[in-house]
């Protein structure tokens, strides 16, 4: 009796050889990746083959830290001498409120203190001590402008290049669509999800929206195990899953060859090795029981407050290591917008991240690894001057603001130990070296080795990421 399937979709719904669809979603045409990487061309293509940049790049790879809800940087990241001494009187200035009942123009000076930092005497607040002690790295930038306050407005901003729009790919699918791949054996774009779930905006935070699916971010599961059905069943191990791999390859060059010109089809068949490939690959990178016990001190990982947010800052370096390009870290929710209750929602929220946050930087910077790698840290938005609610004062908040705020790059090919741009005296509106998303985004392709201008998707005519809002210019004076 013939026991073998008639077609190949009866095939792969019968066998699913463990390695679920994770893999599949981008590993197409891998396999024909070169030692020497041809030119970027301004072609739509369906591979993640390494690129050649426009001309030299500072980085390499990219892990961004996203702080969803808004930093209130007057209380984090830049000090605000006037708004203390002006706590509890009247704003002068005009202001749109995001929730107009419980507005108000009284000033609210911060609650935490303030101290120069490191060689370069950068202020930071005393919630963020360990940030503070890797304050001769970063490059602080007070000037951040969206000219929006809402979170899902200024969030697309940031990732896709426009306010508001839904359907663009994000950042992460822009510079793996721009540069391919530097490993053969894991996702180049990885996402490191928060156990409570996932952040404001959902699944759109890592979209590949108009691009082919292999440029989306690939979500880790925040515990183990991370990737499910990674290892194939005991009854698919081994010579088995050889032989089966072996058997779909042949139908699928079949296929093929009955139907001439779907080049994709050879990138399918490239997949399936690819994907065996990563069970080995990935269960490795994954596995942090190889790093030292000084390491896992350094992340907080003995700490219950640190422990979950230091394991991924750890393995984003570990995947950065082993080639992935883009690793992106999100919280569930926001817990950075902090309406009400400011005082104890920073200091929670600090409490989980600063610890891991700075290590990641000093680890990054110990291994060598610091100056090819870009680290960001920010919010979409920042937060007002003045007190939201009328309360008591233990209980006030801040409303959103995204006329003036911070965020903080390290590595990569930034100058450190610098501060860029500054905000009003109250902190309200950015005043100077205004930087926009699309300016934040040109500066990290030109540290790429880009020309953004250059970095082109064909659709509806021709899309980009950076310009396709307004004009944008690279930071130069940030750059190393």
């Amino acid at each position: 009796m013939n026991m073998l399937p008639n077609t190949r979709r009866q095939f792969l719904q019968s066998t699913g050889m463990g390695v679920g669809s994770l893999a599949l979603q981008w590993m197409l045409a891998q396999e024909t990746a070169t030692a020497k990487p041809p030119v970027l061309k301004l072609t739509p293509h369906n591979d993640l083959q390494p690129r050649q940049t426009h001309f030299q790049p500072r980085a390499r790879a990219m892990i961004s830290l996203f702080q969803h809800g808004g930093p209130s940087h007057m209380d984090l990241t830049d000090p605000k001498p006037e708004l203390t001494k002006y706590d509890g009187t009247e704003y002068s200035g005009d202001i749109h409120f995001s929730f107009v009942n419980d507005a108000s123009k009284k000033l609210l000076g911060t609650p935490f203190k303030f101290a120069a930092h490191g060689e370069c005497g950068m202020e930071l607040s005393e919630l963020l001590p360990h940030t503070a002690g890797v304050a001769d790295e970063l490059c602080l930038i007070r000037s951040m402008h969206t000219g929006a306050n809402g979170h899902e407005v200024s969030i697309r901003y940031f990732h896709g290049g426009i306010p508001a729009v839904l359907g663009r790919p994000t950042f992460g699918s822009w510079l793996t669509y721009a540069l391919g791949s530097e490993t053969q054996d894991l996702p180049a774009f990885m996402v490191l999800a928060d156990p409570g779930g996932h952040p404001v905006d959902g699944a759109t935070n890592w979209s590949n929206g108009f691009m082919p699916s292999m440029f989306q971010g690939t979500v880790l599961r925040p515990k183990e195990p991370r990737i499910l059905n990674l290892q194939p069943p005991s009854h698919l191990a081994g010579d088995y899953q050889r032989q089966n791999l072996d058997f779909l390859q042949e139908l699928n060059r079949q296929h093929l060859d009955s139907h001439p010109g779907e080049s994709d089809l050879e990138a399918r068949i490239a997949s399936y090795e690819l994907a065996a490939r990563m069970q080995t690959a990935a269960t490795e990178a994954l596995d942090i029981s190889q790093e030292t016990a000084a390491t896992h001190t350094m992340y907080g990982l003995d700490n219950p407050k640190t422990r979950e947010y230091g394991t991924r800052c750890l393995l984003a370096r570990r995947l950065v290591e082993r080639g992935v390009r883009f690793v992106q870290l999100f919280h569930s929710g926001q817990p950075w917008d902090n309406h009400s209750n400011l005082k104890g929602g920073l200091t929670s929220i600090c409490e989980k991240t600063d610890q891991p946050t700075a290590a990641l930087v000093a680890d990054l910077r110990q291994r060598g690894m610091l100056d090819s790698t870009l680290v960001h840290w920010g919010g979409e938005i920042g937060r007002l001057p003045v007190t939201q609610g009328q309360g008591a004062a233990d209980k006030a908040g801040r409303d959103h603001n995204g006329q003036g705020f911070s965020i903080w790059m390290a590595g990569g090919g930034v100058r450190g130990g610098m501060t860029f741009g500054k905000t009003d005296e109250f902190g309200h509106r950015a005043v100077e070296n205004v930087v926009t998303p699309n300016d934040f985004q040109a500066t990290v392709m030109h540290l790429f080795g880009l020309d953004h201008e250059q970095v082109v998707f064909p659709h509806r005519n021709q899309q980009q990421i950076v310009t396709a809002h307004r004009p944008a210019r690279v930071v130069k004076e940030v750059i190393a």
